[in-house]
């Protein structure tokens, strides 16, 4: 094992508070992997939950593993090592369990090159009984689990936390994995991709969908009542993240606003909030580890005691993304110390705004802008997308133009926009729109780019378009992407990889797809009617 990369390991735990290690005698051992670098890993409250609620559990022994950054990548290659756990150094083959969280569709790739840098069989017919046991959640997992069924023995339908505790139970008494993924098609859902088998027509599209053994046709999403139940909060504090040593806490799951685009605002429902008494508790014991304090949930603006939280004393606290409306603005006024504040209009114009259902005028972005500004903000993010349903160049010109006003309320501070391009997501109205062609795309963002060149105080970062449509492929794709994502192995080029796979990726992502067609997800019961969500994209295009 390279003694480089031990140093690595050892001094980023040196930098870490509240590091779980145990002796891994007598107990369940899982390495729960995030696809991406430990910066990015990190980052994620998810992610960092898992970990926590897997080491509450004395009979569970959760250590962790990232992808390496490029250097290390490097010298795991050149000493042939196996990659290992951060807390024991030890490889991940030899754990029972190997737990992937996965959020983000363009971590696919990552995922098969973590399992090919331990040295584990990618395909679950290709493992052996000394290998672990593979196990997949996350948003990804729940939302669209297709593109890596064929890599995982088990995949989680819903928030974990509320299934985790009963997997584990069963793991305990099944007495070989046969009779462990045979029993977990007991518990609701467990989604056990080697029980199912998908036919297609002469079109590529689905034809059926078969269950075996048993197996139960539909996968029904778990979600957890209660959220103030299950403490889901970073157990680790450290330096090296996008946090820099602040303390996470989640006041609220799931957003009442249901924007069309968006595909946690439709998954992650019903909405959630943490009574006042729960989230002063965890602040109380936050405050032992660490002052700066992170606020996390989708829509903050809407959580209700919000203001009663930040009026807390000896807390440097900081908020994700507010909402356009003037409680934002209040809230702003509470944020003592913070220099950056983020509002989402996601569009340039009404009519537009209108069709993706984001429920905020241009009056309303302009009045929240004004009073962050007065507030002293030094920095104002602001949200946008490109590739939207129906968007013109009227729309981009639309952006400009609200930049503009929002320029002009101010000679202080920075507005700094961030341009994602649209891309379809399961489970939203749009999953049967296609994307944008990627000449568009280009030309709408120089569009923009040159008309907020000779604004002062304006700065532009957007997607690169090309990793925009990878993940369009990933998150529409279904069981034959497998395919792709081996073939990047040895051909990082995923349109190359395609190809060479025998798939066109413009069947997933650029055409418009039918209510009567079968959607790779169509198996998952998420709890939202597929013709309520028909009705709304036709009233969105208006059909």
């Amino acid at each position: 094992m390279s003694r480089k990369l031990i140093e690595k390991a050892e001094a980023l735990l040196e930098k870490e508070k509240g590091t779980v290690f145990k002796e891994p005698g007598g107990r369940l051992n899982i390495c729960l992997v995030y696809p991406n670098t430990y910066h990015v890993g990190m980052s994620n409250l998810g992610f960092q939950g898992i970990y926590t609620l897997l080491n509450k559990r004395d009979d569970v022994l959760c250590e962790r593993a990232f992808l390496p950054d490029a250097a290390d990548m490097e010298e795991y290659e050149r000493t042939g090592a196996e990659l290992f756990s951060l807390e024991s150094k030890r490889p991940l083959g030899r754990f029972d369990i190997v737990a992937f969280s996965v959020s983000f569709e363009n971590d696919y790739p990552n995922v098969l090159r973590i399992l090919e840098l331990s040295k584990i069989p990618l395909r679950p017919s290709e493992r052996r009984g000394h290998h672990p046991l593979l196990i997949i959640g996350g948003v990804c997992a729940f939302s669209n689990p297709e593109p890596l069924a064929e890599f995982f023995d088990i995949s989680f339908t819903g928030e974990a936390e509320e299934m985790l505790y009963e997997f584990i139970e069963e793991y305990g008494k099944s007495r070989t994995r046969d009779e462990l993924l045979r029993n977990s098609l007991r518990i609701d859902g467990l989604y056990v991709p080697r029980f199912y088998e998908t036919g297609y027509d002469r079109g590529g599209m689905i034809s059926e969908r078969r269950a075996l053994y048993g197996a139960p046709g539909v996968i029904k999403r778990r979600f957890i009542k209660d959220i103030s139940k299950v403490r889901f909060s970073p157990s680790i504090i450290t330096s090296e993240t996008e946090f820099r040593g602040m303390y996470l806490i989640e006041a609220m799951r799931g957003c009442p606003w249901n924007c069309s685009f968006c595909l946690a605002g439709h998954v992650y429902n019903p909405p959630r909030k943490k009574p006042l008494d729960a989230i002063k508790n965890e602040i109380k014991d936050a405050k032992g580890v660490s002052e700066k304090i992170g606020i996390i949930g989708p829509s903050l603006t809407d959580y209700p005691y919000l203001e009663d939280v930040l009026c807390i004393e000896g807390v440097d606290f900081s908020i994700t993304s507010l909402r356009a409306s003037p409680k934002s603005a209040r809230i702003v006024g509470l944020m003592k110390g913070s220099k950056s504040v983020s509002i989402a209009p996601e569009a340039g114009t009404e009519r537009l705004r209108r069709v993706i259902n984001k429920k905020i005028t241009e009056e309303d972005i302009i009045e929240t802008s004004r009073l962050i500004f007065q507030k002293g903000m030094e920095r104002l993010r602001l949200y946008f997308m490109a590739g939207l349903p129906t968007e013109t160049d009227e729309d981009i010109a639309g952006i400009a133009g609200l930049v503009r006003r929002i320029r002009g309320l101010s000679e202080r501070g920075m507005v700094i926009l961030t341009v994602s391009a649209f891309v379809p997501k399961p489970f939203t109205p749009f999953q049967w729109h296609p994307m944008e062609k990627a000449e568009v795309i280009k030309r709408r963002l120089k569009l923009l780019k040159k008309a907020l060149i000779p604004m002062k105080g304006v700065k532009v970062f957007h997607d690169v378009p090309k990793y925009a449509y990878m993940q369009g492929l990933f998150s529409m794709g279904d069981r034959r992407i497998s395919g792709v994502l081996e073939e990047m192995l040895v051909t990082p080029d995923w349109r190359k990889a395609a190809s060479k796979r025998g798939i066109s990726p413009d069947f997933y992502i650029s055409r418009h797809k039918e209510f009567s067609e079968t959607l790779p997800w169509d198996f998952i019961d998420s709890g939202m009617s597929k013709e309520a969500l028909w009705k709304e994209y036709q009233g969105a295009l208006g059909i």
